[in-house]
């Protein structure tokens, strides 16, 4: 029984920072096993370096095991694309990491912010609306087998 209190105690907890250049390759493994199109460690790194982009990570230890990242225009911010994972979904990382970078953003003068996420992806519906995130258009079959995007809303502050 000692073993387990010992092992309980001593897990790894979460670390939450900003994103840099150097997390390019970790970033597009976890795109790559959470979306149909996964995008390259090149494209990532460009996003990355984007002076526009606030990106986010969560870690443990040293392995990165989530993202999210933004752009920020005029007021406004787009979330790109967030991901935790696989093995360390459903632990209530993502909501940890979008509250943070949503503080993040309003931080950088965003007033609202926009995402689109696929009607068929129930977690990351149940993700968005319950950080205050409402459906403000939707885009028929905009992916591949037909599904809809949603297009959601978020005013900060």
């Amino acid at each position: 029984m000692m073993n387990f209190v010992t092992n309980l105690l001593s897990r790894p907890r979460p670390t939450f920072s900003e994103a840099s250049p150097r997390d390019a390759a970790a970033i597009a493994v976890i795109h790559a096993a959470s979306f149909r199109r996964g995008w390259s460690e090149d494209e990532i790194q460009r996003l990355l370096i984007d002076r526009a982009v606030a990106a986010h990570r969560v870690a443990i230890g040293r392995q990165l095991i989530g993202f999210i990242l933004s752009r920020v225009a005029a007021g406004e911010a787009e979330i790109l694309s967030v991901a935790i994972a696989p093995a360390w979904r459903g632990r209530g990382l993502a909501r940890l990491l979008l509250d943070l970078h949503l503080r993040r953003l309003a931080g950088l003068g965003a007033r609202t912010v926009f995402l689109e996420v696929d009607q068929e992806n129930d977690a990351a519906l149940r993700l968005y609306e319950g950080a205050g995130f409402h459906e403000v258009a939707r885009r028929q079959g905009y992916y591949e087998g037909g599904s809809a995007a949603l297009v959601l809303r978020r005013d900060l502050g």
